[in-house]
């Protein structure tokens, strides 16, 4: 799986933490970071979104404060769904549901064994198209279509 990574300051200490835990594992094929010095929250969600929508990427992952903000914009990508969970159910929800592509998280929120505890399970769930959530979000897609 190609991943992207990414964080503002406020983000960075737990960003750097998943990122290393990332680089080791075997499902994951890349991480790319795409944090810079002075990067704020909007600008950083909105490269992740562009990579996953662009096809350069098939997931990522963001961290700010709370997680809500990085969600906020890199939803605001056409194509991306981004989702804030700090929580096992609402992570499996976020793909197996929504299909979310990004997963956001808030480094005053949740502490890196506990995020990275979610984040392997995140890696191995999936999306199906096939079920009833699966027709909920082709009607957002249609949506969207409509309004590009």
């Amino acid at each position: 799986m190609r991943l992207v990574i990414g964080a503002p300051g406020n983000g960075t200490v737990l960003k750097d933490a998943i990122k290393e835990r990332l680089a080791v594992d075997r499902r994951v094929s890349s991480v790319v970071d795409l944090s810079a010095p002075g990067i704020t929250y909007p600008e950083v969600s909105f490269r992740a979104g562009r990579a996953i929508a662009e096809g350069e990427a098939d997931r990522g992952i963001l961290i700010c404060g709370t997680g809500v903000g990085t969600a906020i914009a890199a939803g605001k990508v056409p194509g991306v769904r981004a989702a804030t969970a700090h929580d096992l159910i609402t992570v499996r929800g976020s793909v197996e549901n929504y299909d979310a592509q990004i997963l956001c998280m808030g480094q005053n929120v949740i502490a890196a064994p506990a995020a990275w505890a979610l984040i392997d399970i995140w890696l191995d769930l999936r999306h199906d198209p096939t079920s009833d959530y699966g027709l909920k979000v082709g009607e957002i897609e249609a949506y969207e279509a409509r309004r590009a």
